[in-house]
């Protein structure tokens, strides 16, 4: 028998209600993704306000993905115990003030731990919010999740967009305090809306065990290796078009911010291409074509050029990572909860922990060659393909 919630059923029946807890947790991925891009164009100013190189800002992002990494499986238990809803309004409540924090931290050691609990409530509130998407598509059954994560895609656009011209005009503070009130401002709309679902029994009994079997890392593989560009472009996409190709502080904000908006675009889009071309074939056309603006990206003679590099990027890993999700999630004989956390940690480790060893390793080769280099693991995702059949299995 069905354990999930009571409000499911009866929500099925009533688009009217569903549709607000659709729209509750858009909002959430929405104002996640705004805080994350909030964060791209402030590391030049970041950078230069604490007087650091590459090497040490890389260790600072490094504590950014340690803080994900460590609070994600914490929020994970705590959302098996008391139900997606409560945490991602607690991690929500928490994260929003946070880049208003990290702005006022004074040092390199509270910067450190800034940094430690912003990613660590970005990533908590992250797995807060996938997990009450998943109960939203259960209740209404239908997918839904390519356009959450295509929300968050229009939020870090609409972050980073505007970040660098909130800080070019009126200042690194006054731009953390509208992050702020914009978070909360969207917080307070998504509140009364969010789908109240229970925790599940049964979970909380279960022993937790890594699968035995090869398919759910392989597939871990392909989200890692699609994620790790996009942490790329995200922590030093905005640094290598104002160090490298001479764009001013407003202009470097904008190559996050086009990778954003293609992506998001597709994102919406996402489910219906999958649909008509099935989730392998979708995979290897959005692999080859962010496989191909990653390299335009690195080998670009200047800053426009590059923008329309991860523009085109973000087009091709638009689809990838929910595709492994989505293959993860529908493995045959694993529980797909199990296959998920493995997809999820992976990805987002390579998203979170990567662009830490690129730090060091652009300080002696410079951001182009990285650039032009990652699309490497593209190749390995092609090769991981035909794995994606898995994702069709989710409309059976």
């Amino acid at each position: 028998m069905d354990q999930r919630t009571d409000s499911a059923p009866k929500a099925v029946g009533r688009q009217g209600y569903m549709s607000k807890n659709r729209l509750a947790v858009s909002l959430l991925f929405l104002m996640n993704g705004f805080v994350t891009g909030s964060w791209a164009p402030k590391i030049p100013e970041f950078k230069e306000r604490l007087g650091i190189g590459e090497s040490v800002l890389g260790l600072l992002i490094l504590g950014f993905g340690i803080g994900s990494l460590v609070l994600m499986p914490i929020a994970g238990g705590f959302i098996a115990r008391l139900g997606s809803q409560k945490v991602v309004k607690i991690t929500a409540i928490i994260l929003s003030p946070l880049l208003l924090l990290l702005t006022l931290l004074p040092n390199l050691w509270t910067a450190a731990l800034g940094m430690f609990l912003l990613g660590g409530f970005v990533g908590a509130m992250d797995v807060a919010m996938n997990a009450n998407a998943v109960e939203v598509e259960k209740s209404m059954r239908r997918a839904i999740m390519s356009s959450c994560h295509a929300y968050w895609s229009l939020g870090g656009l609409i972050g980073a967009g505007i970040g660098g011209f909130l800080m070019a005009r009126f200042g690194v503070l006054p731009h953390a305090i509208v992050v702020t009130c914009l978070c909360l401002a969207i917080l307070a709309v998504a509140w009364p809306m969010i789908l109240a679902d229970r925790p599940h029994p049964a979970a909380t009994r279960e022993k937790l065990r890594l699968p035995m079997t090869p398919l759910p890392w392989l597939i871990g593989i392909m989200a890692l290796f699609s994620m790790v560009p996009e942490g790329a472009v995200l922590d030093w996409g905005a640094l290598y078009l104002k160090d490298e190709l001479g764009a001013s502080v407003e202009l470097s904000g904008f190559g996050f911010a086009a990778f954003s908006a293609t992506m998001a675009a597709m994102r919406f889009a996402g489910d219906h291409v999958r649909d008509r071309l099935g989730a392998t074939l979708t995979l290897r056309i959005c692999t080859v074509t962010a496989l191909v603006g990653m390299v335009l990206a690195g080998l670009a003679p200047n800053a426009v050029l590059a923008i329309l590099g991860f523009a085109l990027a973000g087009i091709g890993i638009s689809n990838m990572v929910p595709i492994a999700f989505s293959a993860a999630g529908n493995m045959p004989g694993l529980q797909p909860g199990i296959g998920l956390s493995v997809a999820t940690t992976m990805g987002y480790s390579g998203m979170l922990f990567a662009p830490s060893l690129i730090g060091f390793i652009a300080e002696h080769s410079g951001f182009a060659v990285i650039f032009a280099c990652v699309p490497v693991l593209f190749i390995v995702v092609l090769l991981l393909s035909h794995h994606a059949v898995h994702a069709d299995h989710s409309k059976g």
